[in-house]
């Protein structure tokens, strides 16, 4: 007889996802600085790079705190996105419109981090383990500041990019 999922089960399983995503995330912050020609945008994927790194460490500490050894599940959208850009720099490598769109990658990569530990922190909380939920809420911050300053540039990379034409 099968054992019945919990909201704990979940939390490891969404836990390993995201520690997948977020390992992956570190490698596509340092490639995207390598490829962006705009200093304000190499600017920001080389300081993300280091801040997910950190999240990195912090998802481990989450891991020592619900008892489990930090271990990644492969992430299927995580794979998809990064598939995405790796096309998309491919695609648009040496045009106007590069750097716009390896903003646009990288806030599809935002996207899907911020609603997983939006959900993780809330789960965190309704099982009870404030310190993870403080932790996770902290990466949550971080990548929504990460978010804002890639609107902001890719608002102005789209004009400067429709202005090259």
């Amino acid at each position: 007889m099968a054992k019945d999922k919990t909201l704990h089960d979940a939390f490891h399983e969404m836990l390993k996802d995201v520690y997948y995503a977020e390992r992956q995330s570190v490698k596509a912050c340092k490639k995207s600085a390598k490829a962006a020609e705009h200093p304000d945008l190499k600017q920001a994927f080389e300081t993300h790079a280091e801040e997910s790194a950190h999240q990195v460490e912090r998802l481990v500490q989450v891991f020592e705190l619900i008892g489990k050894s930090a271990r990644a599940k492969t992430c299927e959208a995580m794979q998809g996105i990064t598939s995405e850009m790796e096309e998309d720099l491919e695609d648009f490598a040496d045009t106007p419109a590069a750097d716009a769109v390896l903003a646009a990658c990288a806030q599809a990569v935002e996207h899907y981090e911020i609603a997983r530990y939006g959900t993780l922190k809330t789960w965190a909380e309704k099982l009870g383990n404030a310190e993870a939920a403080k932790l996770l809420d902290e990466t949550l911050q971080e990548e929504k500041k990460t978010d804002a300053l890639l609107t902001k540039l890719a608002e102005r990379l789209n004009v400067e990019g429709l202005a090259a034409r």
